[in-house]
């Protein structure tokens, strides 16, 4: 077995996505209050609800490609 199952460039790739889903995660952060008895609205805006899902989603299909192997180069004959 001198073969590894992924390749450097597909690692390289896998690295990409959780750094990618990382920002995802970052970006759903905060929105929380000090105080228990206030309400905050910031909770449900547009960064929280609708764009860190889709950076986290985007960081799991990165992941499949890598794992899968869609760049590895095609053999030459």
């Amino acid at each position: 077995m001198d073969k590894m199952a992924i390749t450097p460039k597909g690692l390289k790739w896998m690295l990409a996505g959780v750094l990618v889903m990382i920002a995802g995660y970052i970006l759903m952060m905060g929105g929380g209050s000090d105080d228990p008895q206030v309400f905050n609205e910031a909770m449900f805006n547009f960064r929280r609800l609708v764009a860190a899902p889709v950076v986290i989603i985007a960081g799991i299909v990165v992941e499949v490609v890598a794992i899968l192997g869609v760049c590895r180069k095609k053999k030459s004959e």
